[in-house]
């Protein structure tokens, strides 16, 4: 399975812009620029893209954990913070903290917690990235 996603950049670095398009048309030439990525402009940047794939990736992952042991969710909800650092004369992308609310009948915390770092080390978004990725975890009844 390949999936696919584009990129188009028009200028010099902080002047320039550019688009973001994905194969399934659910993001067509969305603008994304310098001051998307590292001021308030108005668009997207590639660290909220990777945040976004990152936290669907890992809560479907946690989904099937669950599955895995007869523990079907109501609901899993999870926000991704993507680092951005710079380091030694560029940037980086140092850590990924996951924020994880889900509703799990007949679950107990610890059993909620082995199944979460399971899906977080082993999504696959998770395993393409080298940065530190941490979470909180928040069981509700």
């Amino acid at each position: 399975m390949k999936r696919n996603a584009s990129a188009h950049w028009e200028g010099s670095l902080k002047e320039g812009k550019g688009t973001v398009s994905t194969e399934s048309g659910v993001l067509s030439e969305q603008q994304y620029s310098f001051k998307t990525r590292f001021e308030d402009g108005t668009g997207t940047n590639p660290e909220e893209l990777l945040g976004a794939a990152h936290a669907g990736c890992f809560s479907m992952a946690l989904s099937m954990v669950l599955g895995e042991s007869d523990h079907v969710p109501d609901s899993i909800d999870t926000k991704a913070s993507v680092t951005l650092s710079e380091e030694s004369g560029g940037f980086e992308i140092s850590a990924i903290h996951f924020d994880v609310t889900a509703k799990i009948p007949g679950i107990d915390q610890s059993k909620f917690l082995e199944a979460a770092n399971t899906a977080k080390m082993n999504c696959p978004v998770s395993k393409a990235l080298k940065s530190d990725i941490t979470m909180d975890i928040h069981l509700e009844n």
